[in-house]
């Protein structure tokens, strides 16, 4: 498993992220995860459409449950071309419960605890503590990444404008 450093930290601690880095222009890799029901749910199964996904360490913790809301705030004005999925470590028993707390009705929450999947093809499994780094990645409709922002500090919220600027470029 390819191992890298000097990308991120969490709590200003350097933390070493497991898989490839993935670049803009890269055919997005294939994964494999669940929703809250149990699930399985792939990158095909969006296929057609434009795909934010946003991966998160958990949706308990304030800066995860802020992205998320913020989210399906700015989901709500996006056409029906474009599906935001949010991933995460969490189980999907914890997340349906989540969403249900927070009327999270734009964003799918996806589990990536089976295999972890996800976060070895893109980039994103921190290996110290086996959880998500928060990072975005928009990807066309054609299956090909378009934009990526990967926050460097984890504890930090992405910039969301960034992100909706580069959703906007492909409707």
């Amino acid at each position: 498993m390819n191992e890298r450093t000097g990308i991120i930290t969490f709590k200003g601690n350097p933390m070493t992220l497991l898989g490839p880095e993935l670049k803009v222009g890269d055919q997005a890799p294939e994964f494999s995860v669940v929703d809250t029901t149990l699930a399985p749910v792939t990158l095909a199964s969006h296929n057609g459409k434009i795909r934010v996904i946003s991966a998160v360490p958990s949706l308990d913790t304030p800066v995860c449950d802020t992205e998320t809301r913020r989210f399906n705030q700015e989901a709500a004005g996006l056409p029906d071309n474009v599906v935001v999925l949010t991933v995460s470590l969490d189980l999907p028993f914890a997340q349906k419960r989540w969403c249900g707390a927070a009327g999270i009705d734009r964003v799918t929450t996806l589990s990536d605890y089976r295999d972890r999947s996800f976060g070895q093809n893109y980039g994103v499994l921190i290996k110290e503590l086996l959880l998500l780094s928060r990072c975005i990645f928009v990807i066309d409709a054609d299956g090909v990444i378009r934009y990526i922002q990967q926050v460097p500090e984890v504890t930090s919220e992405p910039d969301y404008a960034a992100v909706m600027a580069a959703v906007k470029t492909l409707l």
